[in-house]
């Protein structure tokens, strides 16, 4: 089965139109509150007492959590038009922890994979305190011996390359824990139903990844500058900034994920019921 990009977007398109009533408290509960919170949080606590930097690790942690309920309850109801809000939200909270694990192990792995960058920065002399002491001055960074830094460059081109690849074909692992009810099983599933299909993600991902930054950016530029007008140099500006950042990140998030969601239904095959138009809302029971 050949799948088209452009069909899997103007799905996506679709369910936006169609499920606005039940993504939308979803992505203000998942992906907007989480942010702004942390925006809050940021600008209110000293992160140099150990108490409130732990109070901010702790948020940050549940921020974490919230945000993949809400990745999980969104790709669920784009997958099966039919789906409620709360059969999403339990759909979210009961494959929680699967993914969780995933992630988990995804990171481990990763954190391995960095492993020769730090040995060969050890092995160059690297001095890890003088570099800590510059503060972000890249002029006052210990240099390293040519033969690690070219050895990092290269690695670091060759990581980077493993990486687009990997998000590419895992792009539907979570999806998949959510439907299939799979543990660690969801990684080789992903690649299996990606397969042919490397190069078109990781052009939507470029391009996804391009706007996100600009609007982002801008939404973010644009608040500012008119709250610093109106309200001068004060926290409150970077508050509605920061605020803005997390509506225009909640929209730019529900659309990937549901987009991820659409990509599963045409790569697995899954039919949707036939009785269900997905141009109409179906009434929420959240």
């Amino acid at each position: 089965m050949t799948v088209k990009i452009g069909a899997i977007w103007d799905s996506t398109t679709q369910v936006l139109g169609g499920r606005t009533g039940v993504l939308m408290p979803i992505a203000v509960l998942g992906f907007f509150l989480p942010s702004v919170v942390q925006t809050l949080v940021g600008l209110v606590v000293d992160q140099n007492n150990v108490l409130h930097g732990g109070l901010t690790a702790l948020i940050a942690l549940a921020a974490a959590v919230l945000m993949i309920w809400g990745q999980m309850a969104v790709m669920a109801v784009a997958t099966h038009p039919a789906t409620t809000r709360a059969d999403a939200s339990r759909q979210g909270w009961a494959r929680l922890l699967p993914v969780l694990g995933i992630a988990l192990m995804i990171a481990v792995i990763a954190m391995v994979l960095f492993v020769p960058i730090f040995a060969a920065l050890i092995a160059g002399g690297f001095d890890f305190a003088a570099a800590a002491a510059t503060q972000g001055n890249t002029m006052a960074i210990p240099r390293l011996s040519g033969g690690a830094a070219a050895f990092i460059a290269l690695y670091g081109l060759a990581l980077g390359i493993l990486a687009i690849w990997a998000s590419a074909r895992l792009m539907l692992v979570y999806t998949v824990v959510l439907n299939e009810r799979l543990g660690l099983g969801a990684i080789r599933r992903s690649i299996q139903l990606t397969r042919g299909l490397t190069l078109k993600l990781v052009g939507v991902m470029i391009l996804f990844g391009i706007v996100f930054l600009v609007v982002l950016l801008a939404a973010q530029g644009v608040v500012g500058v008119v709250a610093r007008l109106l309200l001068g140099s004060s926290g409150v500006a970077v508050a509605l900034s920061g605020i803005a950042g997390a509506a225009v990140n909640a929209v730019l998030l529900t659309i990937a994920y549901v987009f991820v969601a659409r990509l599963y239904v045409a790569t697995a095959g899954v039919v949707a019921p036939a009785t269900v138009d997905l141009q109409k809302d179906v009434p929420p029971a959240f």
